[in-house]
């Protein structure tokens, strides 16, 4: 995965430096310290992530991802020191946020992020030309495509699903599956006893839900017992809260 940094501070540069040198598979393709600049950059080298700090000189980097086409836009995996971002940084569908100082585990757990639904898209023009699968309702397992045929993949091994377009990653614990599907077809077919819809493109296994991070107005999102960090969606969050045993706060 090529990697470009965006940070106006040339210590955080880097540290971020320093900890990819641990991350598997990964190359930084070069650097930028300013909003203009890492537009440049992103132009010029086509990365496949952005660690991008929001708070920098001539342009934020909010507004940089916000403005960047849909069809060209890299992963983005947002730093900053401010958590009241967090909010607006998942509005632009930023695949994870990190507080500094960046921890290693948290890096890790968004690089692997931000490679799954890079995955995902580079799928989607081989995927396209198969049919929409249909699930029985109540099904105990979904046959999903991999390289040399499809497997049987049962429902309760399944932690949690994360959707792009018509296409779905089925997480487990050894690995994730691509299947085309959409999440209003998926929805018909789950037993929300199991998976409950969280967000408009997020099913979760709420016994595996690790932990709860206070996003600030009134959002929130769930740590998994993988590590994953998954948004919840505003309308989501008092149903999610009440399924957790949480009710209290949703009031």
């Amino acid at each position: 995965m090529r990697v470009l940094l965006v940070d106006d501070e040339p210590l955080a540069l880097r540290r971020l430096s320093t900890l990819f040198e641990d991350i598997d598979d990964t190359e930084i393709v070069g650097t930028a310290a300013t909003g203009r600049e890492a537009e440049a950059q992103i132009g010029k080298l086509r990365p496949d992530l952005v660690m991008l700090d929001i708070s920098m000189p001539q342009k934020s980097g909010l507004r940089v991802a916000s403005d960047l086409p849909e069809a060209e836009r890299p992963e983005i995996v947002f730093v900053t020191a401010f958590e009241q971002y967090a909010p607006d940084a998942f509005e632009v569908e930023a695949a994870d946020y990190l507080l500094k100082p960046v921890r290693f585990d948290r890096l890790r757990q968004a690089v692997g992020r931000a490679r799954r639904r890079r995955l995902l898209r580079d799928a989607e023009d081989r995927l396209a030309a198969l049919p929409q699968t249909d699930v029985p309702r109540g099904a105990d397992a979904i046959w999903v495509q991999v390289a040399d045929g499809q497997v049987r993949l049962p429902v309760d091994q399944i932690e949690w699903i994360e959707a792009a377009k018509d296409y779905v990653l089925m997480h487990t614990a050894t690995r994730s599956y691509i299947h085309r599907i959409s999440m209003t077809a998926l929805e018909d077919y789950l037993d929300p006893g199991a998976l409950m819809r969280v967000h408009r493109s997020t099913f979760i296994r709420p016994a595996l839900v690790a932990g709860v991070q206070r996003l600030g107005r009134g959002l929130i999102a769930l740590k998994m017992r993988d590590g994953a960090v998954v948004q919840v969606g505003p309308s989501y969050v008092k149903a999610v809260l009440a399924r957790l045993g949480l009710a209290r706060e949703a009031e």
